[in-house]
C-alpha cells in the first residue's frame, strides 16, 4: 500500500473484493460479514479478514497471516502478488512482537522479526531505510523497568513497536499509534468489508469454542495479585 492511494482510489468495490478472496483461499467457505475501517480492521477476530480491493492494490487484514517467519508465507499468496509488491505487517503489543516483510515481483527482498523475549527469529535481507536509524543505536528503548530491574536489560537495541509504527507509515502509508503526519493516510475514512473465513478441511468452529468452554470449566477461581512495595506479587482475597 503506498501513501495516499487508497483515499484517491475511492470506496473499493464489493464485488471486485469478494473475487479477490476467493482466489487467495481457494476451497474455503468465505461468508459476507460485518465491515470495519482499515484503523479498526488491522487485528480481525479469528475466523474473519478484513479486505478491500481496488484495480492493483489489494489489502487484507487476517490473524492467519500473522507468522513467525514472514518468508514462510504461504506461496499461493506470494504467487499472487507477481508483478507486483507485497508487504506483510504484524505487530502483537503484548509481547512486543514485530514482523514485517517485502517481496518484489514475487521475491522476497526483506523480512525481520522480533521479539525481546525470542530475539531475532528472522532477519532476511538488508535493512530499509526506515530501519537505520534503530539499527545505529539512535532510536534506544525506553522500557520503565520494573522495580530493582536495570533498564538497561531490555534485551533488544531498540523497541519492536517503534519500528513497527516506522515499518507501517513507511509501507503502508499511516500509523496506528504516535502522531500522524500530515501525507498519512487517514485509516478511519478506509472502509474494509468484512468476511467469515473457514478452511473446510480445518477444525470445525464450534468444536474448538467447545474444547475452549471445557477448559474454562477445569480451571479453579481466579486469583487475584497486587505490587507490593517491594514489587513482589501479593495475592488479594476476592475480585
Amino acid at each position: 500500500m503506498y501513501r495516499g492511494c487508497c483515499e484517491r482510489r475511492g470506496p473499493a468495490e464489493l464485488a471486485r473484493t469478494a473475487s479477490m478472496m476467493r482466489l487467495l483461499y481457494p476451497g474455503w467457505e468465505i461468508e459476507e460479514g460485518e465491515g470495519s475501517t482499515l484503523w479498526d480492521g488491522v487485528y480481525p477476530p479469528e475466523g474473519a479478514a478484513y479486505a478491500a480491493s481496488w484495480p492493483s492494490l489489494d489489502v487484507i487484514g487476517d490473524q492467519r497471516v500473522m507468522i513467525d517467519f514472514p518468508s514462510q508465507f504461504p506461496e499461493h499468496l506470494v504467487a499472487a502478488s507477481i508483478g507486483r509488491r507485497l508487504v506483510l505487517h504484524a505487530m502483537h503489543s503484548v509481547v512486543d512482537w514485530l514482523a514485517f516483510a517485502v517481496w518484489e515481483d514475487g521475491r522476497l527482498v526483506r523480512s525481520l522479526s522480533l521479539s525481546p523475549d525470542s530475539g531475532i527469529i528472522e532477519n532476511i535481507g538488508e535493512p530499509l531505510s526506515f530501519e537505520l536509524p534503530y539499527w545505529a543505536g539512535d532510536r534506544p528503548a525506553d522500557v520503565i523497568p520494573w522495580p530493582d530491574e536495570d533498564e538497561k536489560l531490555y534485551p533488544l537495541p531498540f523497541h519492536p513497536l517503534e519500528m513497527g509504527e516506522d515499518a507501517l507509515r513507511a509501507l503502508c502509508g499511516f500509523v496506528l499509534e504516535g502522531r500522524p503526519e500530515p501525507d498519512d493516510i487517514d485509516a478511519d475514512s478506509i472502509r474494509l468489508y468484512g468476511f467469515r473465513v473457514r478452511d473446510p478441511h480445518g477444525p470445525d468452529p464450534a468444536e474448538r469454542e467447545a474444547a475452549l468452554q471445557r477448559t474454562m470449566e477445569a480451571m479453579g477461581p481466579p486469583r487475584c495479585f497486587s505490587l507490593g512495595p517491594d514489587g513482589s506479587l501479593i495475592e488479594r482475597d476476592g475480585l
